[in-house]
């Protein structure tokens, strides 16, 4: 296909540094057909009482740089950003994103009795009853002030629209100076640079994950001019003083992570206009273009409204950090430097550079989503891991502020990107990608180094699982990051490494594949056949003392034994002969899932009670990553008709509903439980990530009478997808027989090859479990 000739050339270009006489084309068609206003059922406030820092969305694009709303709590990583129960507003700010924060503003009204106190004393109360979000626009009302606020936002820039009471004084503060999310807000400065216009940065102190200061260069335009700017002594924050508005004041900022010219220039490509409701009519035409990539019929409509939900949080948490003109910011060598992504021949970037969380869990998640439903998405995300490594020397698992983190272990991009090789998106020079992955997992890569690991290559303790085919719980050397956890960390490389060796078997490199391909069998080596669970040894070769399965984070990674034990996604057979055989592992899990959803699947509603009494020994958690494929294992050791019982009832206990209190239990993690519930409502799931030759799906339970997905042409052959179910409903979630194109699905599975050629798949349904011996295998 013509984007792998342009891959090739695209990679050619990177090892000979000519980048910008490269062409590859990766934008999505502007539309689908028949795309109806999927906006207006999104629940934006879904889990607010519970989220983090980065998860809110309101005046945000998809994956935009911008990601403007409202902060009512500015204190830490957790517990921050938007807080749906915290009737304060503390500011505005335009950074939410992993381990990044910035730029947070507050309009004011000015008297003689505040004056000399705004500066510390401008928060303002708001209610949620004159309150409107959507996919895109955000407005609110500011009691204290009488403000009307709405908010919008290009990829790039912030527009705000703020109403004033009249004859009142307006200006506008700036809070740089201040705590904000994830980390401090330092140095901050701002300069008039015009009758209406600004210009500023501020600094983003270090955190313990992102080891390095960043900085943030921003413009701010007026539709009115300045009168004033000052700054405080104390606080040092600025205070704007406006001329007195005949209208609503428009405001405009446009952010960069290079500098002030390059802000300035992004609102010049983006928003050269004042236009306020056209810039909201774009962004809903836009989320409305990705929403409706599938379309659902069936179900309630609550059941619909949960669905575009989940979707829409699978569009967003990871940020473009590149300029509209390709400019990025490298933070990956000793000192800051500006690059340059490849550009078209009209001069736009080939592909957006992102700042992004782990892909700890992603081989479940957006790996299947993004693969099939937005494969220019997946690809962008592709090429811009190979282009830390071109700058920094390792593909990251998890990059903030240009620079590699080293959140959570392993080396979790393997399985992403090798899946996207497998899916054909990928598919240029594969040898140069093959080898920098191959990196990754040997000494000097990033499995040597645990969680957060910036200064030392200890803490993965990869040279015991080479030497000894499992990585010691505890590591005699020490503490060195978090997450060192040898249970975990022996399972998450086994599987990785089985992920690479099918990239090796592409590629003819038949001495890799049986290597890495041994090295996947090293789960056994923490398998105790005495208990029946996995469970941690030490460097003697001796099993963890006093051991619990149920016990939490001992020699598992956000985890207890029972959760972990399954993490063998490319050998269940292998776990299964393990426990001596099928029928005794589904005997097992089935137990597990009993216990489970007496807690409703997870660990708590938020992420800071999972390590609760009550919560922590649950034996399946559906509100982290560790154990969220275990109801598709069933399918895998011979009971189809488990997981189809079992998906449906975490679909029913834990994904569905639309509350402020609850929906991803805190712990969203930037698309991947959205995409999650995405798949398992919609029926189809892939236990190994997709990195199989011909990436298989298992076939679930939708829970929709009808799923049509719109296949992007730049990428695939036909035009859709269908999913049909007959005799649906809430008691009739068992598969009596599926049909591809008329034809009988044998096990319970369709091939990645066969649904991108497009079809049908018809499922019959029924409230009896079908007999295994009806399966066709």
């Amino acid at each position: 296909m013509v984007k792998n000739k342009l891959y090739i050339h695209f990679l050619l270009c990177l090892m000979l540094g000519v980048a910008g006489s490269c062409k590859l084309n990766v934008n999505a068609p502007d539309k689908f057909e028949d795309t109806k206003s999927l906006t207006e059922l999104v629940y934006p406030a879904l889990d607010t009482e519970n989220s983090r820092w980065f998860f809110f969305s309101s005046a945000s694009r998809p994956f935009g740089m911008v990601n403007l709303s409202p902060d009512t709590e500015i204190d830490g990583a957790w517990g921050s950003g938007y807080r749906y129960k915290t009737d304060t507003i503390k500011g505005f700010s335009h950074i939410h994103a992993w381990q990044m924060s910035g730029v947070s503003v507050m309009p004011v009204t000015l008297s003689d009795a505040n004056e000399n106190t705004i500066y510390k004393d401008f928060y303002s109360g708001f209610s949620h009853e004159t309150e409107k979000i959507s996919p895109g626009y955000h407005y609110v009302e500011l009691d204290r002030y009488g403000i009307k606020s709405a908010l919008t936002s290009t990829t790039r820039v912030g527009l705000h629209q703020y109403t004033f009471p009249k004859n009142a004084r307006p200006a506008m503060l700036f809070n740089l100076h201040t705590m904000l999310g994830p980390c401090a807000n330092i140095d901050g400065e701002l300069t008039l640079s015009g009758d209406n216009e600004l210009s500023g940065k501020v600094v983003m102190e270090a955190t313990g994950r992102r080891p390095k200061p960043f900085t943030v260069y921003f413009k701010v335009m007026f539709s009115t001019d300045v009168a004033a700017i000052e700054q405080d002594s104390e606080t040092k924050n600025y205070l704007v003083r406006l001329t007195n508005p005949e209208e609503e004041v428009l405001m405009k900022v446009g952010i960069s992570y290079t500098s002030v010219d390059n802000a300035g220039l992004n609102i010049k490509e983006e928003l050269p206009h004042w236009d306020f409701d056209r810039v909201v009519s774009q962004s809903k035409n836009e989320w409305n273009g990705l929403l409706g990539r599938i379309k659902v019929e069936g179900g309630t409509e609550t059941d619909q409204r949960r669905f575009y939900t989940d979707l829409w949080h699978a569009l967003q948490g990871r940020r473009i950090i590149n300029d509209a003109n390709g400019a990025y910011p490298d933070n990956t060598g000793a000192t800051f430097r500006v690059g340059q992504l490849p550009l078209d021949n009209s001069g736009k970037p080939q592909f957006n550079h992102f700042n992004s969380d782990s892909f700890w869990g992603a081989q479940w998640t957006i790996n299947t989503l993004w693969g099939l439903v937005y494969p220019e998405i997946k690809q962008q995300f592709v090429l811009s891991l190979l282009q830390y490594q071109k700058d920094g020397g390792l593909v990251p698992r998890g990059p903030s502020g240009g620079n590699y983190t080293y959140v959570m272990t392993g080396a979790s991009s393997t399985p992403f990107i090798v899946s996207a090789v497998q899916e054909g998106l990928i598919d240029g020079d594969l040898e140069e990608i093959y080898q920098v992955l191959k990196k990754n997992h040997m000494p000097g890569g990033i499995m040597e180094k645990a969680g957060y690991e910036h200064d030392t290559n200890l803490g993965g303790g990869l040279k015991y699982y080479l030497e000894k085919g499992y990585v010691p719980y505890p590591l005699p050397e020490g503490k060195f990051g978090g997450h060192q956890d040898g249970g975990s960390l022996t399972m998450e490389y086994a599987y990785q490494d089985w992920t690479l060796a099918q990239f090796a078997k592409k590629l003819g490199h038949q001495e890799d594949y049986r290597y890495f391909l041994k090295r996947s069998e090293n789960f056994k080596n923490v398998y105790d056949e005495s208990t029946g669970w996995m469970r941690p040894k030490n460097v003697e070769g001796q099993w963890h003392e006093d051991f619990d399965p149920y016990d939490y984070k001992v020699g598992f990674i956000e985890a207890n034994s029972a959760q972990a034990t399954w993490f063998v996604p490319h050998d269940l057979a292998g776990l299964a002969q393990l426990m001596g055989g099928e029928e005794k592992a589904v005997q097992k899990l089935n137990r597990q899932f009993e216990e489970a959803i007496k807690l409703g699947f997870t660990a708590g509603t938020s992420h800071d009670v999972e390590e609760h009494p009550e919560y922590r020994r649950i034996p399946i958690n559906y509100g982290n990553q560790p154990s969220i494929q275990t109801a598709f294992v069933f399918q895998k050791i011979g009971r189809p008709d488990l997981t189809q019982y079992w998906s449906r009832n975490v679909v029913r206990k834990t994904f569905s509903g639309l509350s402020p209190a609850s929906g991803y239990n805190g712990d969203e993690d930037q698309g991947l439980m959205g995409s999650l519930a995405v798949l398992m409502k919609i029926g189809l799931f892939q236990m190994n990530g997709g990195t199989d030759e011909d990436p298989e799906y298992q076939i679930g339970s939708p829970i929709f009478d009808k799923v049509r997905i719109d296949l992007n042409p730049d990428f695939y052959s036909r035009s859709e997808f269908t999913i049909e179910t007959i005799n649906n409903s809430p008691d009739h979630v068992y598969v009596e027989s599926a049909h591809w194109n008329n034809k009988r699905v044998n096990g319970n599975t369709i091939n990645h090859r066969q649904i991108t050629e497009g079809g049908r798949l018809v499922l019959q349904m029924t409230d009896a479990p079908v007999s295994t011996d009806d399966v066709v295998h």
